[in-house]
């Protein structure tokens, strides 16, 4: 039988490569940091991680994670309800809700299982699920593993959600699910308006806050506080593997009889094993920071503004952003390969991002800012773009 499977996936294959869309990976053989090495001897600026804050080789969490495992071991080997909780995990969880003022917190080896593990366990055929247009694939998955019933709204758009909560008003429960900032544009949920529809349709309202967290307001607490609305949502989910120190762990934190029913229900919590008490203790430090100083975040955010600014003066097609993601639209599938392929010959480290990923037609390059990049850094990215951008007719 794998023989007919083999032909059939090596035509599948062939036919990805042919339409441009084949996707390879790069090798990294240094840490992960705004300049890096890759297994090809050269040294490039990296301008494609979730490493918002610069955290991910931070001394301060390399020493917490060596202490972490020097006094808590190495791994748990059981999921948290057997045997797998350990003082650091309650801390842990505790120090997200603190950061994010809400009443409770369960950890989940990914953010891909807290959104996976959060519908199924609160949600019946009884109940109405909202959803923009552009969530993050796990919270899609999410949802197709509940057996609720499914609105979508065009992505941001007030008018539309609107709608959906006046066909949404016979079910029993409803909640509108949202990322805080999304991952391909840049532009962050309006979160001040959901929340009052959310009050005028009587919603619950869930945020993802990945690429948000560490980011958007001015303490990096994400879309609640950029909006005014902290503690007013019911469920955020999040991870520990962008701004907060780019490990691995995911959570979903918000009202205590929610986490209370996770903690019995959700099956990515349940049948996973607990995160390693090393990710755990450096989460704890990570937290520690955030509470000590926004030097960081606002670090953040003046990279983020300079760089927007000068790419858009060079005559690049940026699309509007409030988090640290600057999408260069580029349209076409091949192009932004050659492009991001050109780039990196000369140093600059960033992905071509085409369909499935996002729409046919919205090809681009997504550019991350960090607080890890200095001026320098910048400029010379900048100046790339603009070399690259010219050869290739993006810009005159």
């Amino acid at each position: 039988m794998y023989g007919k499977m083999k032909n059939h996936l090596q035509k599948e294959i062939a036919g990805i490569k042919e339409a441009g869309l084949y996707k390879e990976e790069r090798i990294i053989v240094s840490p992960q940091k705004a300049d890096i090495k890759i297994s090809t001897g050269e040294d490039v600026l990296n301008f494609c991680a979730n490493n918002y804050l610069g955290l991910s080789n931070h001394p301060r969490l390399v020493e917490a994670a060596i202490e972490g495992i020097k006094t808590h071991g190495y791994g748990m080997s059981s999921v948290r309800f057997i045997c797998g909780t350990q003082d650091l995990h309650k801390t842990l969880e505790k120090k997200i809700a603190e950061f994010f003022g809400t009443e409770d917190t369960i950890l989940y080896a990914a953010c891909f299982d807290a959104n996976g593990g959060v519908f199924e366990p609160l949600f019946t055929a009884e109940d109405a699920i909202i959803s923009d247009s552009l969530n993050h694939a796990s919270i899609i998955d999410g949802v197709r593993l509940c057996k609720a019933q499914r609105y979508r709204y065009k992505n941001a758009d007030m008018e539309d959600l609107e709608e959906q909560l006046k066909k949404a008003q016979d079910q029993r429960f409803r909640i509108i699910v949202t990322d805080g900032a999304f991952s391909m544009d840049g532009n962050v949920a309006p979160m001040d308006k959901i929340n009052k529809l959310a009050k005028k349709y009587d919603a619950l309202i869930m945020v993802d806050e990945c690429h948000s967290a560490g980011v958007v307001g001015r303490t990096g607490r994400g879309v609640t506080e950029l909006f005014d609305i902290r503690g007013e949502v019911d469920i955020i989910t999040g991870t520990l593997g962008k701004a907060f120190g780019g490990a691995i762990g995911g959570f979903t934190t918000g009202k205590k009889e929610i986490i209370e029913m996770l903690r019995q229900r959700s099956r990515p919590y349940l049948f996973s094993n607990s995160i390693p008490p090393m990710v755990a203790n450096a989460g704890i430090a990570m937290f520690d920071m955030m509470a000590e100083t926004t030097e960081l975040q606002d670090k953040l955010h003046s990279n983020t503004k300079y760089f927007v600014e000068k790419m858009k003066a060079a005559g690049f097609d940026i699309k509007p952003t409030k988090s640290a993601i600057c999408a260069v639209m580029l349209y076409d599938a091949k192009l932004s390969q050659l492009m991001a392929s050109k780039l990196l010959a000369e140093g600059i480290y960033v992905i071509g991002f085409y369909y499935p990923v996002v729409p046919k037609g919205e090809a681009r390059i997504r550019v991350q800012l960090s607080a890890g990049h200095e001026r320098e850094h910048l400029d010379k990215c900048i100046k790339a773009f603009t070399k690259v951008g010219k050869e290739l007719g993006v810009i005159e």
